[in-house]
């Protein structure tokens, strides 16, 4: 799964490495980015223009909005056939910013796992493949809300965890934001490891367990 993230670039940088995206001018690092905070996404709505979505997915015919909290992941494998998420497959795709993300690896003998920090080698930004819809409370408020797709890992995390987030190339944003209705077999191409020779990790502190922790240490390696 994918349960911790990071976005410390600052506007003008994201917008160097996204330049045909419309991001806002002033937003904060992240460091510790935990579900249920909002997290800066571009959804397929033909306006390439990123916005922040509450970070675990309701659909749009929920009656309870805490399934949410059960649904900040979304299994590869599955995502075109569950109903949490076939609808948002085929309709409502984004993508989620981001410059790192977070796994924790089992410690042979102990019973507390090593947070290790994941991010691309050149360290730029990257975005993650994620689905959305917009959820309307019985008051009439509206609330937009997203997922993160998970595959099988690739060669460098599989040392760390079962799964991986599905990290898009470049190439691929403009199929994956295609407003118009996908099938399957156009999109679950997409879903795949990302080569693990374009990535590093490294393990930090502890610091991250808590998402009350969002601050500079989180990412700094551990001697």
């Amino acid at each position: 799964m994918c349960g911790r993230f990071t976005l410390t670039v600052d506007p003008a940088e994201l917008q160097e490495a996204f330049g045909s995206f419309i991001f806002p001018t002033q937003f904060s690092p992240r460091f510790n980015i935990a579900p249920t905070q909002p997290i800066l996404a571009v959804p397929n709505d033909a306006k390439n223009t990123a916005d922040f979505f509450v970070w675990g997915l309701i659909p749009s015919w929920a009656k309870d909005p805490a399934i949410a909290n059960k649904l900040i992941n979304a299994r590869g494998e599955t995502v075109a056939e569950k109903p949490s998420f076939r609808g948002s497959f085929k309709y409502k795709r984004c993508l989620i910013l981001a410059d790192g993300f977070y796994e924790w690896k089992a410690q042979y003998g102990e019973k507390t796992k090593k947070p290790y920090f994941i991010h691309m080698k050149d360290r730029n930004p990257f975005a993650f493949a994620g689905l959305w819809d917009e959820w309307r409370s019985p008051d009439g408020g509206t609330l937009r809300t997203c997922t993160i797709i998970t595959t099988e890992p690739n060669e460098l995390m599989s040392t760390l965890h079962n799964r991986m987030p599905v990290i898009l190339d470049a190439k691929d944003y403009e199929q994956w934001l295609d407003p118009a209705p996908q099938t399957p077999e156009n999109l679950l191409p997409l879903i795949k490891p990302f080569p693990a020779d374009r990535m590093s990790a490294h393990p930090v502190s502890r610091l991250v367990n808590k998402p009350g922790n969002d601050r500079p240490e989180c990412v700094v390696p551990l001697n």
